[in-house]
């Protein structure tokens, strides 16, 4: 019997499983790949958290279906959170523009926010930072889990950070566009190729 395919979308910070990506990936599974099951949770906003609450849906499903192949895409500080994943259970993540080495921008992102899905409004602190930190990894154990998609126009982040920590992943790097990650839906089926088919 064929292992459940579950593919887990992780935003990025202040986003939402309504941004145009995570939108587009749901849609595309839906329609084209009826063997896996999309799994978009609304992020907590504290990393810490939001990396337990990823942990219980990765529980939850292996408690339903022990075989079962779990893949992570994440977008920006979903990518981090990917890559956590990705180390920890030893699977497969396709990363979109991500962060790394959070905690290094934390003096920057402190402050107050409003959700632009959800309009609830939170706030970053130091803690924030302390906590990114405690959960940074040095190095990836298995390169080869990672596909990387970057866009040298990221206005947000400097992509040469991801290149330096990917280098020994697969890594596809576009001029241009943005941190949002433009024409993402052209990589959609290489996506799920890439986390279930080999």
């Amino acid at each position: 019997m064929n292992s459940p395919k579950y593919l887990i979308y992780l935003h990025g910070f202040n986003s939402s499983p309504q941004s145009v990506k995570a939108l587009q990936m749901n849609q595309f599974i839906n329609d084209n790949c009826f063997d896996i099951s999309i799994v978009t949770p609304t992020l907590e906003v504290t990393p810490r958290i939001a990396l337990e609450q990823i942990i219980s849906i990765v529980n939850d499903i292996k408690n339903k279906h022990v075989n079962a192949v779990i893949g992570f895409v994440g977008s920006s500080m979903g990518g981090f959170l990917a890559t956590l994943c990705g180390e920890k259970y030893g699977v497969k993540a396709v990363l979109i523009n991500p962060v790394v080495a959070p905690h290094r921008m934390i003096d920057s992102l402190v402050g107050d926010y409003t959700n632009p899905y959800s309009g609830e409004t939170f706030k970053v602190t130091k803690k924030d930072g302390n906590e990114l930190a405690a959960m940074n990894f040095d190095a990836l154990s298995t390169a080869s889990n990672y596909w990387v998609l970057l866009q040298q126009g990221d206005e947000t982040l400097d992509y040469c950070d991801a290149l330096s920590v990917y280098q020994h992943s697969r890594i596809t790097l576009e001029p241009l566009g943005d941190h949002g990650f433009v024409g993402f839906d052209r990589y959609l089926h290489a996506i799920v190729e890439f986390l279930f088919e080999n």
